[in-house]
């Protein structure tokens, strides 16, 4: 490969990792890495297979269903495009830069994809309403809220904002403490350095977050659940509002949709 072998490594262990992909393609054993920010081991420890999905977005391609055309000295023949069976770009979404065009494509849940397909083939004059009743907006495998700003805005142009919340909810710890647990975070964001970055803040803002006791995190093979203990007399929302603010408990998200369409980038709708 061009860029060498460690490049196809880290997108082929993106493609296992379930925080990253709304549906992982690859089936991975071994250290993946975590949500963390752990790496994943290195090749020599891990094994991969294709999920069942990506057998499907691959189906008959051996029927010569792809254009091919000569590589830039003739010698060989290289394939123009890779169809799916699945429209999978809005599924697992997309980010990247190219030459001077960024992209960022939101995940979307496969069910409301699909059944969006399925109604658009039944009706390809429908409008971008009645898709959004079969594809509401995004779907990120980390869970949490959409605050839906712009979202029609972005799928009616390909351009807009979206906010990003963790899902919490209040506890009644021991000592009349108050527990801010928190369960799903917004997507791509990295556990560890978000209670990090806490921590850092309530040594700075003393006054403001005096009333957070201690940050633990929780989690285990069952779940995410980090933990932000709250003072007797401090003030929940306060402190969350603050953490709203100035963390990655909150974060927008900013929706870009460039695809390559018709053999140039463009900016595409949902639609």
């Amino acid at each position: 490969h061009p860029h060498g072998d460690s490049s196809v490594y880290d997108a082929m262990v993106r493609m296992a990792q379930l925080f990253n992909m709304r549906m992982t393609l690859i089936n991975g054993h071994g250290n993946f890495g975590s949500v963390d920010g752990d790496p994943a081991a290195a090749m020599r420890y891990t094994e991969a297979r294709l999920e069942p999905l990506a057998l499907e977005l691959l189906k008959d391609l051996d029927m010569e269903t792809v254009p091919f055309s000569f590589n830039f000295d003739d010698s060989l023949l290289e394939p123009d495009l890779l169809p799916g069976h699945f429209p999978n770009l809005l599924v697992n979404g997309a980010n990247g830069i190219a030459v001077g065009l960024a992209t960022n494509i939101p995940t979307h849940n496969l069910g409301e994809v699909i059944d969006g397909c399925c109604a658009y083939i039944d009706k390809p004059a429908m409008s971008l309403n009645e898709m959004m009743k079969y594809i509401p907006g995004p779907d990120f495998s980390t869970g949490g809220y959409i605050i839906a700003n712009e979202l029609k805005q972005a799928y009616e142009t390909g351009k807009g904002k979206i906010t990003m919340r963790a899902k919490y909810n209040v506890e009644q710890g021991e000592y009349g403490k108050k527990l801010i647990v928190i369960t799903e975070l917004p997507y791509q964001t990295n556990k560890a350095e978000l209670l990090r970055k806490i921590m850092l803040l309530r040594e700075d803002k003393k006054e403001l977050l005096s009333g957070i006791a201690e940050i633990v995190d929780e989690s285990d093979r069952s779940g995410m659940r980090a933990v932000i203990a709250v003072k007797k007399d401090g003030d929940v929302d306060a402190i969350l509002n603050f953490l709203f603010k100035y963390t990655d408990l909150q974060c927008t998200f900013a929706i870009n949709m460039v695809a390559i369409a018709g053999g140039k980038p463009r900016q595409l709708g949902l639609l």
